[in-house]
This record gives C-alpha cells, sequence and structure tokens, in this order.
C-alpha cells in the first residue's frame, strides 16, 4: 500500500475525529471505533442508559460527512415499508411508483431500535448485509458509503423488543458511551447550555472521499499470522462451555476489516495483533451468548471474553514486508 495513501486515510479519519469530538466529550475511543466501522464498511450499534449522548454521537457523525443522512425513529408502530419504501399506484401514469423508504441515505440514523417489531427490524437485514433493498420483487441498490448508525437503552424492557441474533450479528461494532468523567461533563454543561453544538459542525469530508478511502483501507496488508489469531480467538468463543452462542464466521471477517481500518486510522499500512486484540470486545461481544451456568454464575459477557481473548495466544508483531 502506498505511503500516500496510508497518509490519506489517517488524515481524513484525524479530520474527523476532531469534529466529534468537538461535541462529545472525553470519548475518544469510542469515537476512533465509530470511524474504524464507518472506513471498514460496517454498521455501529451504541447500547447505553439514556442520557449519555447515543444520539449526539450518531448525528455528530453524520453531519461531520457531507452526505445523505436520515433519521428514523424506530416506534412499536413502525412498518416495515416506512423503513424501506413502498409502490404506489399512480392514477396519471396507471402504473406503481416506488417511493423510498428513510433506508435510502448515506448515514441512516435508527434511534432505540429495539423499540420496533421484530418484523420492521427484520426490513433492515437485507439492507445492511447486501446494501440492497428488495419491494414487491423489485431490487434497489444503497448508494455507498452506506452505514447504519443504530441506538439502543438496555436498560428499560417495557415496550421493547431484543434483537435477534441474526439482527446483532449484522452490526460490526457495538460500543458503550458510559458516563463521562467531572471535567468532560462540565466542559458539556458550558457548550451545550447556550445552544445545541450540532448546529456549528460543519462538513470535514465527503461521500466520494469516504469511498476513496474506503478503497485504500481494503489495501491494507494483514499477514497470515494475524489472520490465524483472529480465526483462533472466534473459534475460541465457539468451544467454551461459557457460552451457548460463540461468534460467527462473519464476525471473523468484520473482526478483520476492522483492524485494517483501524491500523489505516492510525498510519499504518499493515495491521498488527494488537489491533485485533483491542477490537475483539466492540467487534464479539454483543454477538456471543452465555451459557445458563454462566448467566445464573453472574458472569458477564464481557469477562467471558477477555478470559479467552486473554488465553488465545498473541502472534508475534511483525510490519509487512
Amino acid at each position: 500500500m502506498p505511503a500516500g495513501d496510508v497518509d490519506t486515510v489517517a488524515r481524513v479519519a484525524a479530520r474527523v475525529r476532531e469534529s466529534i469530538d468537538s461535541v462529545i466529550e472525553g470519548k475518544s475511543e469510542v469515537v476512533t471505533t465509530a470511524i474504524t466501522v464507518l472506513l471498514a464498511e460496517g454498521h455501529l450499534l451504541i447500547e447505553d442508559v439514556p442520557g449519555v449522548g447515543k444520539t449526539m454521537l450518531s448525528k455528530a457523525l453524520a453531519r461531520s460527512i457531507d452526505s445523505t443522512v436520515r433519521r428514523i425513529q424506530f416506534t412499536p408502530d413502525l412498518l416495515p415499508s416506512d423503513v424501506t419504501g413502498v409502490s404506489v399506484f399512480n392514477q396519471d401514469t396507471r402504473e406503481f411508483e416506488f417511493r423510498p423508504g428513510g433506508i435510502f441515505a448515506n448515514i441512516v440514523v435508527g434511534d432505540e431500535i429495539n423499540r420496533a417489531s421484530p418484523k420492521t427490524q427484520s426490513a433492515l437485514l437485507e439492507c445492511m448485509e447486501e446494501r440492497q433493498v428488495t419491494v414487491d420483487g423489485n431490487t434497489w441498490q444503497l448508494e455507498t458509503p452506506f452505514m447504519v448508525v443504530a441506538t439502543q437503552n438496555p436498560i428499560e424492557m417495557e415496550g421493547t423488543y431484543a434483537l435477534p441474533e441474526a439482527q446483532r450479528d449484522r452490526f460490526m461494532a457495538r460500543v458503550s458511551m458510559g458516563y463521562p468523567v467531572q471535567s468532560a461533563e462540565l466542559a458539556m454543561i458550558t457548550a451545550h447550555s447556550a445552544r445545541n453544538p450540532l448546529d456549528d459542525l460543519e462538513p470535514v469530508t465527503d461521500s466520494a472521499e469516504i469511498r476513496k478511502v474506503v478503497g485504500m483501507v481494503a489495501g491494507i496488508h494483514v499477514a497470515e499470522s494475524v489472520q490465524r489469531y483472529a480465526v483462533a480467538l472466534t473459534t475460541a468463543t465457539r468451544n467454551t462451555p461459557d457460552l451457548n452462542l460463540g461468534a460467527s464466521p462473519r464476525a471473523t471477517l468484520h473482526l478483520i476489516r476492522a483492524a485494517k481500518a483501524y491500523a489505516g486510522i492510525h498510519g499504518r499500512s499493515y495491521v498488527l495483533p494488537d489491533d485485533v486484540h483491542t477490537l475483539a470486545r466492540p467487534v464479539l461481544a454483543h454477538r456471543l451468548l452465555p451459557s445458563v451456568e454462566a448467566a445464573m454464575s453472574g458472569r458477564s459477557i464481557g469477562s467471558i471474553l477477555d478470559r479467552i481473548v486473554t488465553s488465545v495466544p498473541v502472534p508475534e508483531s511483525r510490519p509487512a514486508t
């Protein structure tokens, strides 16, 4: 991979990160993960309690890119056609016309995705995996870049529908915002009390440049030892008695793709085992289901995954030759 391409990836990522950091205080790791998912052509699930900035992060990412953005508020009465679109009969032409739904955008912000019915949630499956929409036997391709940034509240269960395993597996990574430290919360009071900081956020890149950067990220080198390390991690999740459901082969692909983007963001043309190690939790944790014994003994998915990651030998780090 040419050095100029590496510099371009790092420079564009730095601009987007700086833009988001201007409205999200003290969450650099979460912001970096969000940008990693964008450049790896994945989708992001933001899960946390209300009021910690889930929607703010997704909107800041969307506004930092000069591209089409749509927000879908997921509610129990939302229909699949509201997401994908619907064919409407035109009385003048005597033909059916397709009216695109909210999914037709470069960045789709899905607020409280677990409040929609399973039928509506399933409307996203084809869109997220194949980047296309099929309605009434006709297929429409979604424009690239295409990224779904969904939020959900894991605490309040009333009026919500848990995301099925197939839906969670479509998300490349899951992040939790967490509460800010006191200094960040004080800075937030100053910045947010007078006006919404999103109003002053200007795009720092556009969809054409993001497409170019995504192509550069695809060319980042992954050594065979790093590939074997990623496979060893996901295989270990399938073999432990603490988990009823381990990571899928799609998870392995997502882990490698995310690691390539992470390496590019940090100015490298090759992936290190540490990149895979760092991304293991955000990429794998939301796909795993604990066994009954593990759940009853109070062992969390995070602790189980941390133990698995620690037990898998890390290959020696070597730059690409």
